[in-house]
C-alpha cells in the first residue's frame, strides 16, 4: 500500500499533503541551507516544487520500523533529468515531523534552486 504523502503528491492534492504533515515539520532542502520550519512555510516549498518539476513520478517506496520513509522519485527541470528522495520521518501520531529532500545530480539541483529561488524567498528561517 502506499505511502499517504505519495498518495496525496501523485494525486496533487496539495490540501491532503499538507494534512499529513505536524505544525512544526522541518524540511531541509537541497538548494538552502537553513531548513523550512512549519506547516506553512514547507507547504510553500511544496507548491513551488510542483510547479519547476516536470513529469514528477515516484518510483518506488521503502518503509522502517522506525518511523521514517523514503520516497525515491524522478522528474525534469528544463532539459535536466532529476532523480531523487524524499526522505520522512514521522512522530509517533504519524505526522511527518522531518523531511529531508536530495536530488542528482549537481546540474538538475543548480537548476531547482534557480528556478525555486524567487518563490522561496523568505521561507526559511533567519
Amino acid at each position: 500500500m502506499a505511502h499517504a504523502f505519495r498518495t496525496a503528491v501523485e494525486s496533487r492534492d496539495l490540501d491532503a499533503a499538507a494534512d499529513l504533515l505536524a505544525p512544526d515539520v522541518q524540511l531541509h532542502s537541497p538548494v538552502a541551507f537553513r531548513p523550512f520550519d512549519g506547516r506553512e512555510s514547507v507547504m510553500g516549498v511544496l507548491t513551488a516544487i510542483t510547479s519547476v518539476f516536470e513529469d514528477f513520478e515516484y518510483i518506488d517506496e521503502l518503509e522502517s520500523d522506525d518511523g521514517t520513509t523514503a520516497l525515491i522519485f524522478r522528474a525534469r527541470v528544463g532539459d535536466k533529468s532529476v532523480q531523487g528522495i524524499d526522505y520522512l520521518r514521522h512522530g509517533d501520531d504519524g505526522l511527518i515531523t522531518e523531511f529531508t529532500v536530495m536530488l542528482r545530480p549537481l546540474s538538475a539541483i543548480m537548476a531547482v534552486g534557480e528556478r525555486m529561488a524567487p518563490q522561496v524567498e523568505g521561507l526559511a528561517k533567519a
